[in-house]
C-alpha cells in the first residue's frame, strides 16, 4: 500500500534506524558544505583551499576548475577562453564524466539545498498540484543559451544564472541576487514540483549530458522486494527514472540507466525493504549485496 508523500521515510527509520533512512543525505550535505567551507577558509582564514566561487575556481592555487557550461558559452560566442579556463573545463568534464550522473547536482550544487528544503515542505504541507511542464525543457533552454551566445557575443546566462548567485551570496555575502533564489524556492514550492532542477536548469542539462555514460548507478537488486510504498518515488527530484528499473519487464535493465538521475542516493535511504544500491553501470546481471548501515 503506498504512504502519503508527508511520511516518505518513516517506516525505513522505524525499520532501520535514523541513521540507514538519511545516510545519504547526511553525506550529501556534509559534501555540499565541505566545498563551500574550502571557499570561505580563504576569505576568513587566509587559508586558500578553492580560490573563486562555483562559476570558475583554483585547486590549492594550482588546479583550475571551470563551469563546463560556462565555457561552452564563451565558445559558442565566438571568445576563446584562457587555457587555465580550458584546462578546468577538461578537468570537470573528465571527473564528472567518469564518476556518476549529475553528481554535480545532487553532491555539489549549493541551490540543491535550496530545492530540497522546497521540496519538503511540499510534502510535509500535503502541497500536491504542479504545474505541467515536459522535462525535456531544460534542454532546449541549453540550446537556446548557447544559440543566444553565439548570436550576441555575449555570456547570456550569467545574467540570471541562480546557481553562480547563490554561490557567490553565501561567498561573499548576500546582496541583489538574492531574489533569484526566492523565485527557485517559491517555483519549486507553489508552482512546479522540483520545478528548477527537474525541469528547467540548464547546468542540471549540461552535467546529465556529459554523465550519460558514467560509472556510478542506483540499481534495484530485487524488484520482488518492493510492496509500492511509493516512498522513492516521492522523495526522488526525479521520479521517471525509477520506473523502468523497478517496475520494468524482465529484458530491462535493472540499473537506473537515465541521465536524468542525479545519484543522490534518497531512493536507497528511504526504502525500506532495501531495494536499492549503489553499484556500477557494469553490474547488470549480477545481484548486490549491501550493509544493513
Amino acid at each position: 500500500m503506498a504512504n502519503t508523500p508527508k511520511f516518505a521515510g518513516k517506516e525505513s527509520r522505524e525499520k532501520w534506524g535514523w541513521w540507514y533512512a538519511n545516510r545519504f543525505l547526511f553525506w550529501r550535505r556534509l559534501s555540499q558544505l565541505s566545498i563551500l567551507a574550502m571557499f570561505l577558509s580563504g576569505p576568513y582564514f587566509g587559508v586558500w583551499i578553492l580560490k573563486g566561487n562555483y562559476s570558475g575556481s583554483l585547486l590549492f592555487d594550482v588546479i583550475p576548475l571551470s563551469d563546463p557550461l560556462i565555457t561552452l558559452e564563451s565558445l559558442a560566442s565566438g571568445h576563446l577562453p584562457g587555457i587555465l579556463t580550458l584546462s578546468g573545463a577538461l578537468i570537470i568534464f573528465i571527473t564528472y564524466a567518469l564518476l556518476g550522473s549529475k553528481v554535480f547536482c545532487g553532491w555539489v550544487c549549493p541551490l540543491n539545498v535550496v530545492t530540497d528544503c522546497a521540496a519538503w515542505i511540499r510534502r510535509k504541507l500535503g502541497i500536491r498540484q504542479t504545474a505541467k511542464i515536459p522535462r525535456s525543457l531544460r534542454y532546449a533552454i541549453l540550446v537556446m543559451i548557447l544559440a543566444g551566445s553565439a548570436v550576441s557575443g555575449l555570456l547570456l546566462w550569467e545574467w540570471v544564472n541562480p546557481v553562480a548567485a547563490l554561490g557567490r551570496a553565501l561567498i561573499y555575502g548576500f546582496g541583489a541576487t538574492v531574489w533569484l533564489i526566492l523565485v527557485v524556492f517559491f517555483f519549486d514550492l507553489f508552482i512546479v514540483e522540483h520545478g528548477w532542477c527537474g525541469h528547467l536548469c540548464p547546468i542540471g542539462a549540461t552535467y546529465g549530458v556529459i554523465g550519460a555514460k558514467s560509472l556510478l548507478r542506483v540499481k534495484v537488486i530485487d524488484r520482488a522486494r518492493c510492496d509500492n510504498c511509493m516512498d522513492c518515488y516521492n522523495v526522488c527530484p526525479e521520479p521517471q527514472v525509477l520506473r523502468s528499473p523497478l517496475h520494468g519487464k524482465n529484458s530491462e535493465s535493472l540499473l537506473v540507466l537515465s541521465q536524468d538521475c542525479i545519484s543522490c542516493g534518497r531512493c536507497i535511504d528511504v526504502c525500506p525493504e532495501k531495494v536499492f544500491t549503489f553499484s556500477h553501470r557494469f553490474n547488470n546481471d549480477i545481484p548486490v549485496v549491501t550493509l544493513n548501515q
